[in-house]
């Protein structure tokens, strides 16, 4: 049997996936269709239901709760790991309802988030998360907000930091972060979609048996990351939780869950029911 399965280029998901999709494990009898894109492409793919198991943000999972299960395996959440709002110049917080920013997709967790800390700001331009530093540099925005490997590269281009956005949502929620996690299309037999959580989850336990040795698939797909990049990376998204969310991962996804509806439907609103995780 095969299933089509989508996730970032990115090395903590392909560091995730490796052992999976060119099967170092046992696969047992299944198959997987790689499709390799970025996040906000793959938001957009999950509201259309295009594949059949997707990595997505955390930030879309409200809305497509109607088509997929979330995994316990395979994602991203914890702590110290949020998205970054940069700029040129220290531009002072208070100003930014007057400014442009630059978000990494429109359904991404990092846009949540922003919201969350920011609800005044309505100036956003929605670009591909690679594009928003040269967009701060080139001054077609004013500021931007930055997730994956930019984390560990704007200093170096005289960008500077305004807000760590994930710090704002550990204090006002005292919950981790849930940056992305795995959805598997409802409707299949739950014990395929058992199997393939186990499988990924095996996945990744024969990914960190081997570390810090990066396997070929993670350098093919980095962007020319340098290794010490490609492992600043993994350790600060792959981790515990990637494993198996666990009680606290799951109420954290709670949060986020009642966090969106109270941005979009008025606080205390609209609850969303509790969240099943196919274990």
């Amino acid at each position: 049997m095969t299933f089509t399965l989508g996730f970032s280029p990115c090395p903590n998901d392909t560091f995730i996936f490796d052992a999976l999709v060119n099967k170092k494990i046992d696969t047992e009898g299944l198959d997987f269709e790689v499709r390799l894109e970025d996040v906000e492409t793959l938001n957009q793919w999950a509201l259309q239901g295009k594949l059949d198991i997707s990595k997505i943000s955390y930030g879309v999972l409200p809305l497509v709760l109607d088509r997929y299960d979330l995994l316990d395996a395979g994602g991203a959440l914890g702590k110290g790991v949020g998205p970054l709002l940069i700029a040129k110049s220290d531009i002072p917080v208070t100003d930014l309802s007057r400014r442009t920013v630059a978000i990494p997709g429109e359904r991404t967790t990092a846009h949540l988030l922003f919201s969350l800390a920011f609800p005044q700001v309505r100036q956003k331009e929605f670009m591909i998360f690679s594009a928003i530093e040269e967009a701060v540099l080139k001054g077609k925005v004013d500021c931007g907000v930055i997730i994956h490997e930019n984390r560990f590269t704007y200093q170096q281009k005289g960008l500077v930091k305004l807000l760590d956005l994930g710090e704002f949502w550990e204090k006002t929620t005292s919950a981790p972060i849930p940056l992305g996690g795995i959805v598997f299309r409802k409707g299949e037999d739950p014990g395929l979609q058992t199997k393939v959580n186990s499988l990924i989850r095996t996945s990744l336990e024969y990914a960190f048996a081997n570390y810090p040795s990066l396997p070929d698939y993670v350098k093919q797909h980095s962007q020319e990351m340098e290794e010490q990049v490609m492992r600043q990376h993994i350790d600060l998204y792959v981790n515990n939780y990637s494993i198996s969310l666990g009680e606290e991962g799951k109420k954290a996804v709670q949060t986020l869950l009642e966090t969106y509806a109270g941005i979009h439907a008025g606080a205390g609103t609209n609850k969303p029911r509790p969240l099943a995780i196919v274990r």
